[in-house]
């Protein structure tokens, strides 16, 4: 039933290979092809048991339910309560260290470009990685990427992202390529982004490349951008999710506080 279900996702509902991998993983915790209402009661404690958060099993849940809903089974996991984190962000500081940084050969100017491009448009690694040439408008300085679902969007990027990646342009059809022009790997990006950012006197957030995204977010939101052009450009499918940003900015109401308090002096 398993293979099954994994089958029409791919051929019918066009979900990536990555997708289809996140399944495999949900689907292996459950006990058998058709659980009680007991048994699944059983597998979310067992999840806990080893160690996995409320918000690790809030993501297998979905694909699971998703499985369950195909079944047609009566059964569903319900959504766990997660703790409200604030998600990690770079600093003003951090980012025009960044920004200032002068590479010297190839590898460090693919990896300047490339947390440049993550800076400017807030786009998602993975998206980052299998960009080419032939999405790159550079005359109206647009980026045509594939997020998740294999959705396409096109999202804006600034004149100072435009001259490093004409600077940047080589031969090979992947905007970052590896030497040879293949797909670059995620983990070897983010232990080099880790590195740069310790050489340069930044301690690097946790999550670093997509705390890259969440700092564009919150920069976007504090210069007056509105909450529903986020959404379009993060890719985000619902409005709540971008409105989790809101809680980022505490420095922003801080701010505010000092000027709107009674304690305040006039």
């Amino acid at each position: 039933m398993f293979e099954e279900f994994l089958k029409e996702r791919r051929y019918l509902n066009n979900v990536s290979e990555h997708t289809l991998e996140w399944y495999t993983l949900a689907l292996k915790w459950l006990p058998n092809a058709n659980p009680t209402e007991a048994e699944l009661k059983q597998m979310v404690i067992r999840m806990r048991e080893k160690g996995l958060k409320a918000r690790s099993i809030n993501s297998y849940r979905t694909g699971i339910n998703a499985y369950l809903h195909w079944m047609e089974s009566p059964h569903r996991i319900p959504h766990m309560k997660c703790e409200q984190r604030l998600l990690p962000t770079f600093s003003m500081d951090d980012i025009n260290k960044l920004i200032a940084w002068k590479p010297k050969q190839f590898y460090e100017r693919r990896l300047h470009t490339l947390l440049l491009m993550l800076a400017d448009t807030g786009c998602r690694i993975d998206e980052v990685l299998t960009l080419k040439w032939t999405d790159v408008d550079f005359d109206n300085l647009l980026l045509t990427v594939t997020g998740k679902g294999n959705k396409q969007r096109r999202i804006p990027f600034s004149f100072e992202l435009r001259r490093h990646l004409f600077r940047f342009k080589h031969e090979h059809q992947l905007v970052f390529p590896t030497r040879e022009g293949k797909k670059l790997m995620r983990r070897n990006m983010l232990r080099d982004a880790k590195r740069i950012c310790r050489k340069l006197g930044i301690v690097p957030p946790v999550r670093t490349l997509h705390a890259l995204r969440h700092s564009f977010a919150i920069h976007y939101l504090r210069k007056g951008g509105s909450v529903f052009h986020l959404q379009k450009v993060l890719g985000h499918s619902s409005l709540e999710m971008t409105r989790r940003y809101a809680n980022l900015m505490t420095e922003d109401l801080q701010k505010i506080h000092q000027q709107v308090s009674l304690l305040s002096p006039r």
